[in-house]
């Protein structure tokens, strides 16, 4: 079950990337160029926040059958915390991931109640964005590559 769970959060990952980095540069340039805010601007938003719920739940059910977890138990929060590897899989990139998700349930939450395409550009952009620098900082890109 492990490999099964860890293939499909790692290849869902990449989605997930692809369609945020999408979403925030197209929302950075409604914002700098004027836009109005559309249709496919809300389906965009509304797909970025629907993958990366997914994604969030794969992480979920690979974080609990993962054989780190089991390291966890076994060595206790002192030994984790000094483990590079460990630290990374067990507690900074779900902490940051679970962060970058809520900053973008945010953001699709807060620009639903702008007006103005420029207020909501800059919300989604804002929020988005930073959730973007949130996930590039903790990929473990060593298992991507």
């Amino acid at each position: 079950m492990y490999e099964t769970v860890s293939f499909l959060h790692s290849w869902w990952a990449y989605l997930v990337l692809l369609v945020l980095i999408i979403a925030t540069v197209k929302f950075i340039v409604g914002i700098s160029s004027k836009q109005e805010y559309g249709a496919t601007d809300f389906r965009l938003a509304l797909f970025t926040l629907i993958v990366s719920h997914i994604q969030l739940l794969i992480g979920l059910v690979l974080y609990f059958v993962s054989p780190y977890f089991q390291a966890f138990g076994e060595a206790g929060m002192g030994e984790v915390m000094g483990d590079s590897t460990l630290r990374l899989y067990l507690v900074e990139h779900p902490l940051m991931m679970i962060i970058a998700l809520i900053l973008i349930t945010i953001g699709y939450s807060k620009h639903k109640n702008k007006r103005l395409s420029n207020q909501k550009f800059k919300t989604l952009g804002i929020f988005y964005g930073i959730a973007l620098v949130f996930v590039l900082s903790r990929i473990p890109w060593s298992a991507w590559f």
